[in-house]
C-alpha cells in the first residue's frame, strides 16, 4: 500500500530546509567595507566593477564585458548598439521572462515570436528561418533555465540573412555549448545578476561581445552617450547613466569565489535529478542536447504530462509542496497573450505601429509554448541543485510518491 500523501495527513517526504539563496559570508563584508570606505561608490571612480567585467568576460570568452544596471537594460543597449530601431524586427521566442521581448519594443523596433522546442523549451531554429522577412534584423535566443539553444543553427540562419545574434544568457551564467561559453557565441550576449540568479548582486546586468565597434556603441550608450577619449561634457550620441554601482560590483567579486563549485555543484546534482526523474511515467526532464557541455541549471525544468502521469499540473504541484518540494509552474502565459502585447500598449514607442498597421498579437500561434505554459511547466529553483545527493534523493522520493498516490488525487 501506498505512504499516505502529506496532503491526505500523512507524514512528508520532507521537512529540512534546503540551501537557501543568496550564499554569501566575509568575503562580501569584506569587499563592500572596502568600497565603502574607499569613497568611490561610483563605477566611474571605484576599481570593482572594472575588475569584475574582466574576469566574467575573460571567463566567458569574451573580449569586452560592460557591467549595466540589470539585464533589462543590458538587451535594450545591445539592440541599440547594434543599429535596431524602427521599421525593424527582432525574433524572440514566447517563453521567457517579459524583457527579451519588451526591451525590443523599448529600441523602438517590433518582436516577432518563434515558437520553442516542446523538449528543451529553447526557441526552434525552424520557427526562427519561417520567421523570417525583409524587415528581420536581429534574433535573440534565449538559454531557458540555462541550457544552452541551438546556436549554430541559429548562426548559421543569421549569417544567411544578416542578422545580428544577441544571446540572453540571463539564465546561463557559466553555461558550455560545445565546450564554448555561451555568450560570446553571437555577436553579443547578455546576463542578469538579478536576486533569483546564480550569480547575483540583488540586481545588475552585463554585455558580451567579442566585437570592437559594438563594444564601443555599449560604452557610450550605457555612460551618457560619451566616447572613451571625449571630454566629460562631451556626448556623441543618445544614451543614459546605466553604469552599475561599486557596491554591486563588490558583492559580485565575492560571489564569483564561489561560483565555479556552485556551478559543477549544480551541474552534477542536475543530470542526477534528470536520469532519476525521467524514470517515473509522464515526467519529462528539459531534454539535454549533446551540444550542452555544460548547463547552468538556473532552473531544473521539466514537463509533467497530465495524460500519462495521472493529475494535473495544479493538483500535482499542490500535492508535491506538502512534501516539502516546492515546485513552480514556471511562465504560464506565453508573451504575445500579456495585455501589453494583445493591446499594443507601447506608450512612446512605435514599434511596429507605423510600418505594420496589420500588426496584431492576438493572431499569435506558438504551440508547443502554449502546451508548456498552459498545462504541462513546472520549475523547481536553481538552490535545490545546491544540495546533497541525499537532497536529489528526497526531491525524486516526493514526485515517486505523488505518482504512486495519483489514483487518490485524481479527485482533489
Amino acid at each position: 500500500m501506498a505512504e499516505k500523501l502529506a496532503i491526505h495527513g500523512g507524514k512528508p517526504v520532507r521537512t529540512e530546509p534546503f540551501p537557501s539563496w543568496p550564499i554569501f559570508g566575509k568575503e562580501e563584508e569584506r569587499r563592500l567595507i572596502r568600497a565603502l570606505r574607499s569613497g568611490n561608490w561610483g563605477k566611474l571612480q571605484g576599481d570593482q566593477v572594472a575588475e569584475f567585467e574582466r574576469r566574467f568576460a575573460q571567463y566567458h570568452q569574451a573580449k569586452h564585458g560592460l557591467a549595466v544596471v540589470n539585464g533589462t537594460a543590458a538587451i535594450r543597449i545591445a539592440l541599440v548598439a547594434a543599429g535596431i530601431g524602427a521599421g525593424d524586427e527582432v525574433i524572440v521566442p514566447p517563453y521567457t521572462f517579459l524583457a527579451t521581448a519588451s526591451a525590443v519594443v523599448e529600441a523602438n523596433a517590433t518582436p516577432v515570436f518563434a515558437d520553442i522546442e516542446l523538449e528543451t523549451s529553447n526557441i526552434d531554429p525552424r520557427a526562427v528561418d519561417a520567421a523570417v522577412t525583409p524587415r528581420t534584423r536581429a534574433i535573440i535566443p534565449v538559454h531557458l533555465g540555462g541550457l544552452p539553444a541551438d546556436m549554430d543553427a541559429i548562426m548559421e540562419i543569421a549569417r544567411a540573412h544578416n542578422l545580428i545574434v544577441i544571446e540572453d544568457a540571463c539564465h546561463a551564467h557559466g553555461a558550455g555549448y560545445k565546450g564554448q561559453r555561451v555568450g560570446a557565441i553571437g555577436h553579443l550576449g547578455v546576463f542578469s545578476f538579478q536576486s533569483s540568479k546564480n550569480l547575483n548582486s540583488g540586481e545588475g546586468g552585463i554585455i558580451l561581445t567579442n566585437d570592437d565597434q559594438l563594444a564601443g556603441n555599449c560604452w557610450s550608450i550605457h555612460n551618457c552617450g560619451r566616447v572613451p577619449e571625449g571630454a566629460w561634457y562631451d556626448h556623441h550620441t543618445i544614451g543614459g547613466n546605466y553604469r552599475l554601482g561599486e557596491f554591486q560590483g563588490a558583492v559580485l567579486n565575492a560571489q564569483w569565489e564561489r561560483f565555479e563549485n556552485q556551478a559543477e555543484t549544480r551541474e552534477e546534482n542536475g543530470r542526477y535529478l534528470a536520469e532519476r526523474l525521467a524514470r517515473i511515467p509522464g515526467i519529462l526532464p528539459q531534454k539535454r542536447t549533446a551540444d550542452c557541455t555544460r548547463h547552468a541549471y538556473n532552473l531544473f525544468s521539466l514537463r509533467i504530462a497530465p495524460e500519462v502521469f495521472g493529475v494535473g499540473r495544479e493538483v500535482f504541484l499542490e500535492a508535491l509542496s506538502a512534501e516539502g518540494i516546492v515546485g513552480m509552474a514556471g511562465y504560464v502565459i506565453p508573451l504575445y497573450r500579456q495585455p501589453l502585447f494583445e493591446n499594443l500598449a507601447f506608450g512612446p514607442y512605435t514599434a511596429g505601429r507605423s510600418t505594420q498597421p496589420e500588426l496584431d498579437y492576438r493572431q499569435t500561434q506558438c504551440p508547443n509554448c502554449e502546451t508548456i505554459s498552459n498545462t504541462q511547466g513546472v520549475w523547481l529553483e536553481h538552490r535545490y541543485m545546491l544540495g546533497t545527493r541525499g537532497d536529489m534523493d528526497d526531491i525524486v522520493a516526493a514526485f515517486e510518491k505523488v505518482h504512486e498516490n495519483r489514483d487518490r488525487l485524481s479527485g482533489a
